[in-house]
């Protein structure tokens, strides 16, 4: 098995991040810095960091309210798992950036981590949003069909507006800052963002700060659309 994928299967980091760090010289196998495609046999001892790869952990898959000022990265302050303070290593799938609050799931599995978070699959995220004045006609149509940012236009979504200054989205893409600069290039500005729901999975009944295991059903649910 390849040692990206050896690490992600045991819940130690995603792929990516075995990369990063396979390209900083933080990974061995039998004593020796692994290289990018390294294969891992059966009785190979890995190091990740400084520590030995063992046993798996149990599986882990949160569903987290975050609130606004609390940040993804865990390279910088006040970031999501020095707030969580979990007793398992995990990580976010995907990103909520700082201004935003809502839901945010968090595993231990590196393979769900990269079929829920890579936009290329399609899964669904849905918002609820506020502006900074009435949104008009022309602002849905246009928010619904695409609109043209950082060097792409955005997929066509589904959107509603749910009074004269917010709506609902719900994409299927996960381009940096997406709503708020989809938003900005139409002469809005956001003024809160907040995400409801991944896929199956619902913000409904965590309060803010706090989190939750993922159900049985609703992991089982996961599971299916995305095999």
């Amino acid at each position: 098995m390849r040692i990206n994928k050896f690490l992600s299967s045991k819940g130690v980091c995603s792929r990516r991040e075995a990369d990063r760090a396979l390209e900083q010289g933080e990974i061995t196998i039998n004593g020796q810095l692994a290289q990018l495609g390294d294969q891992v046999n059966e009785g190979d001892l890995v190091t990740f960091r400084g520590s030995d790869v063992l046993d798996t952990p149990p599986f882990v898959l949160i569903a987290y309210n975050k609130p606004v000022g609390v940040v993804c990265s865990t390279k910088e302050k006040d970031n999501v798992i020095d707030a969580i303070n979990y007793p398992e290593r995990i990580y976010p799938i995907g990103r909520l950036d700082k201004d935003s609050e809502g839901l945010l799931l968090l595993t231990n599995d590196g393979e769900l981590h990269n079929l829920i978070s890579h936009a290329r699959y399609g899964h669904e995220k849905e918002y609820e949003v506020v502006v900074n004045k009435t949104i008009t006609s022309d602002f849905i149509k246009s928010m619904r069909e695409g609109v043209k940012i950082l060097d792409t236009v955005t997929r066509p979504c589904e959107i509603h507006k749910t009074s004269k200054d917010s709506f609902t989205i719900i994409l299927t893409e996960g381009l940096n800052r997406q709503i708020r600069r989809m938003c900005e290039e139409l002469g809005y500005r956001v003024r809160s963002l907040k995400r409801v729901r991944v896929m199956n999975i619902k913000l409904d009944g965590i309060k803010l700060g706090e989190y939750r295991d993922v159900t049985e059903s609703e992991l089982k649910e996961l599971k299916k659309s995305l095999s």
